[in-house]
């Protein structure tokens, strides 16, 4: 049985989600409060949250940055703001998923499931090197002759899923899906952009790549 921590300042919504997870078996904890949600966190341990965006105290995308400082599972935003801003914060922020209200329930049950079942890291301790940079997953840290390299959220999950699968193709649509959510499967200029800046700050050449792989039309692959 998954616990769930259900965030949302509505009351009525907040019992509708507890209603809906508890009869799907779900093992449910809640917050009504940006505060309140990372309180719980840390003290319940969720293997999921499902999260609105509008609380009364914190930007919930700051709620999302808290929860990353300390926990690396699912988060699924439930929001009014429909906007493709929005979303992009979000999910750059560090969410897997985004549903704008009103939503379907059993989409959004299928949508956790999908979250539930992705592997989020590489193994722990996994280190790889792209040039004369040197990558500790684990850490999170990219280590190069002048320092640590910077990294955005966004480039360290597709990074992350290419590291994965060294050697292998990783399709563009799963990337998208993956670090995105299945609305963006045909935003491939997401891509471009994020790749173009991984290269710029790992690859010795990045006109020329030598570990950050396209494969035109199909995806990407990390080449040891």
């Amino acid at each position: 049985m998954s616990r769930v921590l259900l965030v949302d300042d509505e009351p009525q919504m907040l019992r509708a989600l507890r209603i809906n997870f508890r009869a799907r078996r779900y093992s449910v904890v809640t917050a009504s409060t940006g505060q309140e949600a990372l309180d719980t966190a840390g003290r319940e341990r969720p293997e999921a949250v499902v999260l609105d965006l509008g609380l009364p105290d914190f930007d919930g995308v700051d709620v999302i940055r808290g929860l990353r400082g300390s926990l690396d599972v699912p988060i699924i935003v439930l929001s009014g703001r429909a906007d493709t801003e929005e979303k992009i914060r979000a999910l750059d922020a560090g969410a897997d998923d985004y549903l704008t209200k009103p939503f379907d329930m059993d989409e959004l049950f299928a949508r956790l499931r999908a979250v539930l079942r992705r592997p989020t890291r590489t193994a722990p301790g996994a280190r790889a090197r792209i040039g004369v940079n040197e990558i500790d997953v684990s850490a999170g840290t990219v280590t190069g002759p002048d320092g640590h390299a910077r990294l955005t959220p966004t480039e360290w999950k597709i990074l992350t899923l290419l590291l994965a699968n060294p050697g292998r193709l990783v399709p563009g649509k799963h990337l998208l899906r993956e670090v995105w959510g299945p609305d963006a499967e045909q935003h491939n200029n997401y891509l471009r952009v994020y790749f173009a800046g991984l290269r710029r700050k790992l690859e010795p050449d990045p006109t020329r790549p030598r570990y950050l792989i396209t494969e035109p039309g199909i995806g990407y692959r990390y080449d040891p």
